[in-house]
């Protein structure tokens, strides 16, 4: 039980990160269904970061753990950032229909991660994700069951759900957070009241393009050690990340709780010993299976403070105000 809780904790960083990054994005009025295509995109660049610093060093058997960290974030967050900025200039900028646009990003954002991937040096991959998933506090193995369950996971991990926490904090109590709720739900009224509407749905895509890159990195050198040619599954993780935003209510805070639930999910199939592939398949489908009745209760309820961003989906042209 011990080992699955951790795969599930584990395993949960991945969506943790996809889901913050659509809230994020959807919280300025902005459905943005690329979001699978920039978790590919994120492992790309992450990837690069990573290959870069470990053919530059003169030892790459013994990177600095903070480094090659930095640097493989730092590449993440330019990729997400990168494909971000061309959703965010077609939808907010040329009123782009957002789901279009969102699907041709995605196919773009695994397509550029297939050609990426098949050019970098790959040598050091698995040595820089034996440091990436290295936990930061070595005293855990000394806390018995306590430290193998909550402190002995890679710095990814608590950096999605410091993030997570942040982010709920900063959309609930701060005024940054009230304008951009003020921009999803009505950007007309925004605009009115001097709300700069367009700067706030830049700011809101790139931020959470940004956030959402991290999750594929997270995923190829921290979740599957480092195996490159195992970056593909990425993409339907960042399709179950959008299923989660629903399944959240549109809750950072909620995306702790709902991304190990997703994670435990994902990973049941390694734990129950069944060879039927039905079985499994089943059990795969059931994150989806739950979000649909997160959804359809939701809309039964009614209630303002569990329904998504008004003006989800629809662009604004000002002029029309």
């Amino acid at each position: 039980m011990l080992i699955f809780l951790q795969n599930a904790i584990r395993c949960s960083a991945a969506f943790m990160y996809g889901c913050l990054g659509e809230i994020i994005t959807e919280k300025s009025g902005h459905l943005n269904l690329g979001i699978p295509g920039i978790m590919c995109g994120g492992v790309a660049g992450g990837c690069l970061g990573v290959s870069l610093y470990m053919s530059a060093i003169p030892d790459p058997t013994n990177p600095s753990h903070i480094l090659l960290l930095l640097c493989g974030i730092l590449g993440a967050i330019l990729a997400g950032a990168l494909l971000g900025a061309i959703y965010a200039f077609l939808t907010v900028s040329l009123k782009c229909n957002q789901n279009i646009t969102g699907l041709a990003l995605t196919t773009f954002g695994a397509g550029f991660t297939e050609v990426i991937m098949k050019t970098l040096d790959k040598t050091h991959f698995s040595v820089a994700a034996t440091y990436i998933a290295k936990s930061p506090f070595p005293f855990a193995e000394n806390l018995g069951w306590f430290g193998e369950l909550f402190l002995s996971y890679g710095a990814l991990v608590y950096l999605a759900i410091i993030l997570a926490v942040v982010a709920g904090i900063i959309l609930k109590k701060t005024r940054v957070g009230l304008n951009l709720r003020a921009v999803g739900e009505n950007p007309a009224a925004a605009d009115a009241v001097g709300i700069k509407v367009d700067g706030y749905k830049y700011g809101a895509i790139l931020l959470g393009s940004s956030i959402a890159a991290l999750g594929g990195f997270f995923y190829v050198m921290d979740l599957v050690q480092g195996l490159y040619n195992s970056y593909q599954p990425v993409e339907a993780v960042g399709w179950l990340a959008i299923a989660l935003v629903i399944f959240t209510l549109w809750r950072p805070s909620l995306s702790i709780l709902g991304s190990i639930l997703f994670g435990a999910l994902y990973t049941a199939s390694n734990f129950i010993s069944v060879s039927s592939s039905v079985i499994n398949a089943l059990i795969s489908f059931v994150p989806y299976v739950a979000t649909v009745i997160v959804l359809l209760t939701v809309s039964i309820m009614g209630k303002k403070n569990v329904q998504p961003p008004s003006s989800l989906g629809q662009n604004y042209f000002r002029e029309e105000r």
